[in-house]
Parts: structure tokens; sequence; C-alpha cells
């Protein structure tokens, strides 16, 4: 599965203003400087972002974009599903009660890649702007699969002495 630009950015974007929205609200223009990003395109991604209650907009001099709530309360996920970027790892269409093949019936893998975009979105859904900004990412993620190979490397030891 991959990440569109449109995810990626609206994601840079949004940590850049929590980064810099907290005495003042920060111009497209300053975010579009600092991460690389065309004006034009953070103006569509803004409008989304806006239109799904993330940013406020403040117009006049000295206006621009503030975080519609606290870094430490806006998940990442949100801000993927804003800009219209599906969270799937599947290649299947919305399936409904039928399944994904011309036949109707599932792909031999769609279950593992379904699950896949589920523990995407659960993820995702865990991680926010503060999290990212404080770089809070890497301790609570790397103990899980500690403990999914230790779980394994018992299981695979009764399997031998069986």
């Amino acid at each position: 599965m991959k990440l569109s630009t449109k995810g990626r950015y609206a994601v840079m974007a949004m940590v850049d203003l929590a980064r810099h929205a907290q005495v003042k609200p920060v111009s497209l223009s300053d975010i579009a400087t600092r991460q690389e990003i065309s004006l034009s395109y953070l103006e569509q991604l803004f409008a989304r972002l806006r239109r799904a209650g993330l940013v406020k907009s403040v117009r006049g001099p000295g206006g621009g974009y503030r975080l519609a709530r606290g870094s430490a309360d806006t998940r990442v996920s949100e801000i993927i599903l804003a800009v219209d970027e599906p969270i799937s790892a599947t290649r299947c269409t919305e399936m409904g009660a039928t399944g994904c093949r011309a036949d109707r019936s599932k792909c031999l893998t769609h279950d593992l890649w379904e699950e896949l975009g589920n523990q995407i979105h659960l993820f995702l859904s865990s991680v926010t702007l503060l999290d990212v900004l404080e770089r809070k990412l890497a301790p609570r993620f790397l103990e899980a699969p500690a403990a999914a190979n230790a779980a394994a490397n018992t299981e695979s030891s009764m399997a031998a002495a069986s």
C-alpha cells in the first residue's frame, strides 16, 4: 500500500501548523516554503481540512490558519480521511454483500489486505499531532513486535516439545 502525496502532504502541513501556530496564525505560503510543498496544492488541501473542521482560517493582515483543536486532540487518521485519502490495502472496491471478483467471490488474499488496512487505520487513529511533534512514536510501537516475537518463540518451543 502506498499513501499518496495528498495524505502525506496534509499530515506534514498539519504538523508544521501545530508547531508554528501557537503564537499567531500561520500563512500557507510559510508552510509551503518550510515543507517544500506547492502553495496551490496546499490551498486545495486546506480547503478540505477546513471543511472537515480540523483547521480555522483567520482573515485579514496577519491572518492564516490555526488548528481547530489542540494538537493532542487531532489524530493523523482524521487528517488523511479529510483529504479523501482511503486507508485501504486491498485492490478491491467496496464489496458490500458480494465479493470483489467478477464471479462475486473474494480474492484469496482479500481478508489479509483488508485486515492490514484495518491495522493501519488503528495505528493512525492512535497517533496525534502532538505525538509526531514530540517524536513519541517509536518507543510506544516497538514494544509490540518484541512481544509478538516472544509469543511466537513460545509457540515454536511448545510445538517442538510435543
